[in-house]
């Protein structure tokens, strides 16, 4: 298939984890009487390779983060297939870093119709009559040991990991993943969805440990209207948005047992009926469900329905916490690192052996996700040509002494005192960064208000601006 001009079609293939976003650039393409757009949506590059290798594509508009960042960016605009990169928030940071991947063009969204066929008309014809070779976009670099569906690691524990998402994707068994927070249990998830077999099929998330009680079965099931105060018009729930794909429920532990044995029933049956409806409809999702909760304690505490847990347990995955593949944290950490100094318009090449160290040695009771938070606050607020240790966070430069004693250092010169205030924030921070930047669940975990927590960041962030 060639790039075509006048009345001859023009394949589009759009890779956007959004399926709003894909539905919206599907209708301003559609909309277009004299030309002939032909949108293929998918929602991963690797659906997008599946689909290009099945059918071709002239031209590709890829979602920077769906695809996993400018270095894959890279890979896929070195072919001679054109690619007009898009993302949310767009900076001029993100638009030099699309083009120096090889994006012929760079979108910010929201993306207007007329501003997307511009640019796809100037694609076209910077282009030419040029042939597109379909296996330049739909050929990707293969998972390295390092690399896979989002993962980063070589430890034998993550290898481990990776054979068995592998060897589990193609089933339609249910899936539980179980793993500390912050160890990747949606991005396990995700990589099943996206190997467990081609196209663009849904893939629907709903944390059960976000969503209040008394609207959770509303956010699963969906509702009709007048099912309850606020239910002004029928809406759909996530068991409805996944059929045909797959349906995470993550924290599955949250959920109450009342919700759980009507979670049974629809894993039983295939059916659902809306929250206030009467009908009954058939759902054909595939179940991966996740918690960091040890699931047979909770069963034998009698949190977790038995006969629930035995269903969805038939393709069981644990994932290491970090401090269990300590080998992973420094390519963890320099991926974060040049990912996010890119991003900030940042200088760092690395970091310095000692800050290094300092890396490997924590404990990373936040896991991946702490991980990531300290190296995006590092490239905030410093700069040059390394990571430092003095740019670390003090509670991974000396985790034993922060746990035993933070208030009091014997054998400083002052006699080790700390201001109480940086001590407040050593803590507070700590906890963030431990629950992914979660206020609520940080608040709660200290015993304060999430109000407190705002009130004191905000203190802190006037005092260095002071």
């Amino acid at each position: 298939m060639s790039v075509a001009r006048g009345s001859e079609s023009v394949a589009v293939l759009i890779v956007d984890a959004d399926p709003a976003q894909r539905r919206l650039i599907t209708a301003h393409l559609e909309s277009r009487t004299d030309r002939c757009f032909v949108p293929l949506a998918c929602a991963t590059a690797d659906e997008a390779i599946a689909v290009a290798r099945r059918v071709g594509a002239n031209i590709l508009i890829a979602d920077i983060d769906s695809i996993g960042g400018t270095e894959r960016l890279g890979e896929i605009a070195s072919g001679p297939t054109p690619v007009i990169a898009i993302s949310a928030g767009g900076s001029l940071t993100a638009a030099v870093a699309a083009m120096r991947a090889g994006a012929v063009d760079y979108l910010a969204k929201p993306i207007g119709a007329a501003a997307l066929i511009e640019r796809l008309e100037a694609a076209i014809a910077g282009w030419g009559q040029r042939n597109v070779a379909v296996q330049a976009v739909s050929t990707p670099a293969p998972d390295s040991q390092s690399q896979f569906q989002g993962f980063v690691g070589a430890s034998p524990r993550m290898l481990s990991v990776y054979q068995q998402i592998r060897r589990i994707a193609p089933s339609r068994a249910p899936v539980f993943i179980t793993g500390e927070s912050g160890t990747g249990k949606e991005v396990c998830a995700r990589a099943i969805h996206v190997l467990s077999r081609p196209g663009d099929r849904p893939f629907i998330a709903i944390n059960c440990s976000a969503i209040p009680k008394d609207l959770i079965e509303s956010e699963i099931f969906g509702h009709v209207r007048g099912a309850f105060t606020g239910a002004v018009e029928s809406r759909p729930g996530a068991a409805e948005l996944a059929d045909g794909g797959t349906l995470l429920l993550d924290e599955i532990g949250e959920m109450d047992l009342g919700l759980q044995a009507k979670l049974l029933r629809f894993i039983q049956t295939g059916r659902i009926r809306r929250v206030g409806g009467v009908e009954e409809k058939a759902v054909d999702a595939r179940f991966v469900c996740a918690t960091n909760r040890d699931p047979l304690v909770e069963v034998r505490d009698g949190r977790f329905r038995q006969d629930l847990f035995y269903r969805l347990n038939v393709l069981p995955i644990c994932l290491p916490a970090l401090r269990d593949r300590r080998e992973d944290i420094l390519p963890l950490a320099e991926g974060f690192l040049a990912s996010f100094s890119a991003e900030e318009g940042r200088g760092f090449g690395g970091f310095a052996p000692a800050a290094a160290a300092m890396l490997e040695g924590y404990a990373w009771p936040g896991n991946v996700r702490q991980l990531q938070n300290v190296i995006r606050r590092i490239v905030v607020l410093f700069d040059g040509p390394e990571v430092t240790p003095g740019m670390l966070p003090s509670e991974i430069g000396a985790p034993a002494a922060a746990e035993n004693s933070p208030a009091i250092r014997p054998g400083s010169p002052d006699g080790g005192l700390r201001p109480f205030w940086v001590q407040e924030r050593d803590i507070i921070e700590t906890a963030l960064a431990a629950f992914g930047g979660n206020t609520s669940r940080a608040a709660a975990a200290l015993e304060i208000s999430p109000s407190t927590i705002y009130r004191k960041r905000q203190a802190w962030a006037e005092r260095r601006t002071a």
